[in-house]
This record gives structure tokens, sequence and C-alpha cells, in this order.
């Protein structure tokens, strides 16, 4: 099953370098006006090797790939990045508010170096499909630096949550790193080499599965390097933080839809082409049964669609497992945009009509602004729906889960030097 090592990590240097001015958000949530903010913020931000700025003077020799390495080189020479004396995992834990809402919760996981695995020996599991262009980026950067600078974000089950209680345990004593990023989410990092500690962490780590939640590319470009460097050690492994997706403190936000540029969109059309599959109501209807909110006609209109109980999902979406089919992002893409608008899976991967928002209220505005001419409103996937679809062999559709808040990249890398 799952193999976890401590390793002898390479951080930011304490007093080098002010830590809340270096790190950032993952390099794939990283618009490019945050790009920007980062150049800015400090000349040791790691943006400048995980997203360095092109030039357009690149060539083969000189690049963002070449410079991301020299940069590497030179901060490590300079004693601005550091490798720890001995291996070590890394307790990390998260305290954020739950955008809209008064909620505080705090997620709590540990660092560790996580051992390759093929999927198809079901040991790590992903539950959604990747793009080759991210993959393609990412390889080049690990071949120049030969050093992974963020943790991809892994769920394991422990529902008697034998691994909280001793993460909680390292939580009483002085944190190694401090961090209030720029979504107000505080980062705490305790850096534990306790031999005790590590055993309990292999051990029960040992017995578990583990599902990809962020970074599918990041896990499928380690697979390509280890394969190229012939499959040792340490190439056979990559840093993952992972969180127990029984702890309260995990969280999926909603991915909420909007439509714009529609040719001759018909708000009246829709719903009543909608009626063959679902039950409209100005209000939600039974919880346990997926139900839509729908935003339109300028704003003025909020209406839910809910499955109709006689619906034979297995008829109309044939191609899919029983869980697949239960996803309200699945019925909205297939029955609702396919079925009611026209707009294909390949448009939708291409987002010529779509665009994706967080908050509720942001999407109905959009609405009420004129940016977009209908909202779909939707529920957060549930832990249990994605790990039974996983555990399956199957995948959800992309922007299916929002795991909150974000993993920071680097806070702790993983050098194969």
């Amino acid at each position: 099953m799952a193999k976890i090592y401590p390793f002898r990590g390479l951080r930011y240097a304490p007093g080098k370098a002010p830590i809340e001015k270096v790190v950032t958000q993952p390099y794939d949530k990283i618009s490019k006006d945050m790009q920007e903010r980062y150049y800015q913020l400090h000349p040791n931000n790691i943006i400048r090797i995980i997203l360095g700025k092109p030039s357009p003077d690149d060539s083969p020799s000189a690049n963002v790939y070449t410079r991301a390495a020299q940069h590497l080189k030179e901060w490590r020479a300079a004693g601005i990045l550091e490798q720890l004396a001995e291996p070590a995992f890394f307790v990390y834990f998260q305290r954020f508010q739950v955008p809209g809402t008064n909620d505080v919760r705090i997620r709590k996981g540990f660092v560790g170096a996580g051992r390759l695995e093929d999927y198809s020996n079901k040991v790590i599991f992903p539950h959604e499909r990747t793009l080759s262009g991210p993959k393609k980026d990412r390889l080049e950067l690990l071949r120049h630096t030969r050093t992974q600078f963020e943790q991809i974000f892994m769920l394991y089950e422990d529902p008697a949550q034998t691994i909280d209680r001793a993460l909680d345990e390292v939580s009483a004593g002085e944190p190694d790193i401090l961090i209030d990023d720029e979504y107000g989410v505080r980062h705490t990092v305790w850096i534990v080499t306790d031999q005790k500690f590590v055993s309990l962490i292999e051990r029960e780590m040992a017995e578990k599965k583990l599902i990809i939640a962020d970074g599918h590319h990041r896990y499928e470009t380690a697979l390509g390097f280890r394969d190229e460097m012939g499959g040792a050690a340490p190439c056979d492994r990559m840093p993952m933080t992972c969180f127990n997706m029984h702890s309260p403190g995990l969280t999926i936000l909603p991915t909420h839809r909007l439509l714009s540029n529609l040719q001759n969109f018909d708000s009246a059309a829709m719903f009543q082409r909608a009626r063959e599959l679902f039950e409209i109501a100005d209000a939600p209807g039974d919880p346990k049964q997926v139900t839509i909110g729908v935003c339109t006609d300028g704003g003025d209109r909020l209406r839910y669609l809910s499955l109709k109980t006689s619906l034979d999902l297995a008829s109309v979406m044939s191609d899919l497992s029983p869980g697949q089919r239960t996803l309200d992002v699945v019925v909205l893409h297939r029955l609702v945009l396919e079925k009611c608008l026209g707009i294909t899976e390949d448009a939708v991967k291409k987002e010529s009509h779509i665009t994706y928002v967080r908050e509720r209220d942001d999407a109905i505005n959009a609405v009420k602004s004129g940016r977009a001419q209908v909202a779909f409103l939707l529920s957060p996937t549930r832990i249990d729906q994605m790990r039974d679809i996983a555990y399956e062999g199957n995948v959800m559709p992309q922007k299916s889960t929002d795991f909150y808040p974000k993993v920071l990249s680097g806070l702790v890398m993983y050098p194969m030097d």
C-alpha cells in the first residue's frame, strides 16, 4: 500500500528571507496579476522558479527553465535555501474561514515523500483527467532543476483519526513556520524528526490508499520523470501533503458555472426542454435529489431544477457508472448543457462559453450585470462521492472539486541531487 517517508527537505533558511514574501499559491492557480505581485514581493520569491516570465529572446539554451535552474543554484550557494540535516516529516495546519460564511476551520495534515505508484497498482487514485500541455511544462522544469518545489494534495482514510491525534500532539510545540497568506489563511508548519512520530506515520500510512485531490498534472509528470531516470530513488518519490478525508476541517467548495456569448439564447426554451427531465420550482426541492439552481433573465429569475424521480439515469447516461450519474456537475453537463442547450463536452473543455466562479453571489451578480446570460448554481461534491468514483477507477469532470484552501508552494522542497 502507500509508502510515505521522511525526507531531508530544502527550505528557506530562517533569517535569510521573510517567508511570507517568498511562498506562493500553487502554480496552476497563479494569474498574470498574481505572478507580477509575487515578482515584486521579494527577489527570492519561489515564483521565479515555479512560474518564471518568458522573454522574447528565449532560446533552447536560455529560457524560463534554465533561469529557474540558475536561481536554484545561486540561492542554494548563498544559503538562502538550505537542506535539513536529517530526514523529517512536516506537520502542516491551515486555519481558515470558509468563503462566504463565518465558519472557521482547521485542516490538519503532514508532508512526506510519497513513493510514486502507477495507477494500475491501485494504491494511488486520480479523480480527474489531465491535459498534455501542463505536464510538458512541469517536466521541463523538473529536468532542469531536479527538484520538486510544490507538494501535491493527497487524501487518505483514517476514521479513527489516529494520525490526527499525533498531529495535535506535535502542534502543542512552537512552530517552525507561521504565515498568513493573501486570503487570510494561517499556515503553520512543524518540522518533526522524532523517531516515534516518524514510525507512527510510516506504520499507519502503510495500510492506506491515497486519492489525488489536487496535483494530477504534477503527479503524472513525476511518474514520467521517474521512468526517464530508470525508476530508482530518489526519483521514485515526491512531496505529498496528506489529509484525512474523515477530518472535520476538510472542505470542498462548489464551483458554479456561468454561460455567456450564446447565440439566440432563450431561457423560456431552455426551461421548456428541461421539463422533460426535471421538476422546476422556485425553491430547492428534496435535498437527497440532484438539484441545480438556475439564475437567468438579468438576475430577476432564480429557479431550481430537480431530477424527476421517474427518470432512468442509466438509460440517458449509459456510458457512466452509477456513482458518476449522481454528481450534480455531471447532470448539469450532460442533461442541461448538452441536451437543453446543445453545448457539447468538447465545447466545455475549450471553455468556449463557460467560466467558473466559487461564490454564489458572484455568479448571480454576473447575470445581473450582464456579464453572463445564465448561471448554474451547484452544491459542493461530497467527499464520499469523489472517493467512491476514484476507487472504482473512474474520473469526474474538470472543476468538479474545489478543495479549500490550497497548499502553499515553497514551504518545503524535495531535492533529487
